[in-house]
């Protein structure tokens, strides 16, 4: 991270830590930094798609170490750190790109949906920064930090949104709250803030069912570009805010939603 010229697409010897390489998102980022000649640690409760991710990587000419842990308690985010380092001792990138949610108006919504998530969003994404940030302090390192939030940490949402629009407006203040924090040890942390892209979770939006056609028109008439994204619209994003050109970047919100939250 010395060389001002260097193209966001320069990621040869770099090691970046993927949160939630199973998802959509998570997946679309490990495939193209290995391709970028990144060396990717692969995290998810998935052990199949992790797996067949190892083959797409290597695929790619890539190098992978998969940790089957999701960071849910102080151990496992201190783990998936560790065998990060021990696989690649100048691990300096961290992407967070889990994340859940449950629909239900507030009053129908249950305790244990509200802190399923809370604590997948928020809390687990707390820990494994904390336990990413404290490899960089103790090893005097600079890194970055990318953290997935949405256009609803933004936005309130009338369709039972609750526990997810706060727990991401939580994350945005965690973004910045950190980049505070550790921007005197030249550590950077961002977000990128995506509306709807496709994934398991929203792949019915994309159908021609008639509520997925009503429910997709209502989200376009908001979107200028006049679409819905796919996982690599977010990816490019995700990316500058871990390459050297962001150097100066720190603390920012990058909403990539087609101009959702412009109107």
């Amino acid at each position: 991270m010395s060389n001002a010229t260097t193209a966001v697409g320069d990621f040869v010897g770099r090691s970046v830590i993927i949160i939630g390489a199973t998802g959509a998102l998570g997946g679309a980022t490990v495939l193209r930094l290995a391709e970028l000649g990144a060396n990717v640690v692969m995290t998810g409760a998935n052990l199949e798609r992790l797996k067949e991710l190892e083959d797409e990587v290597a695929e790619r000419g890539g190098t992978s170490l998969s940790v089957n842990l999701r960071p849910e308690t102080e151990a496992d985010a201190s783990e998936i750190v560790a065998r990060a380092v021990e696989r690649f001792p100048d691990v300096d990138g961290l992407v967070v790109a889990s994340g859940t949610n449950k629909v239900a108006s507030i009053t129908e919504m249950t305790l244990e949906q509200f802190d399923l998530v809370m604590n997948t969003n928020v809390r687990n994404t707390w820990l494994i920064c904390r336990a990413f940030g404290s490899h960089l302090l103790s090893s005097s390192s600079s890194g970055s930090v990318v953290i997935v939030t949405s256009t609803r940490a933004l936005l309130g949402h009338a369709a039972g949104y609750t526990a997810y629009c706060a727990s991401k407006g939580a994350e945005n203040l965690l973004t910045r709250t950190l980049a505070a924090e550790w921007g005197p040890r030249n550590i950077r942390v961002n977000a990128v803030a995506p509306t709807v892209f496709r994934s398991d979770l929203t792949a019915w939006m994309y159908g021609d069912d008639e509520h997925a056609v009503k429910t997709r028109e209502g989200m376009l008439s908001r979107i200028p570009l006049g679409r819905l994204a796919e996982p690599d619209d977010v990816v490019g994003p995700t990316l500058f805010f871990l390459s050297e050109p962001a150097r100066f970047c720190t603390g920012q919100i990058l909403y990539v939603d087609g101009g959702y939250t412009a109107c």
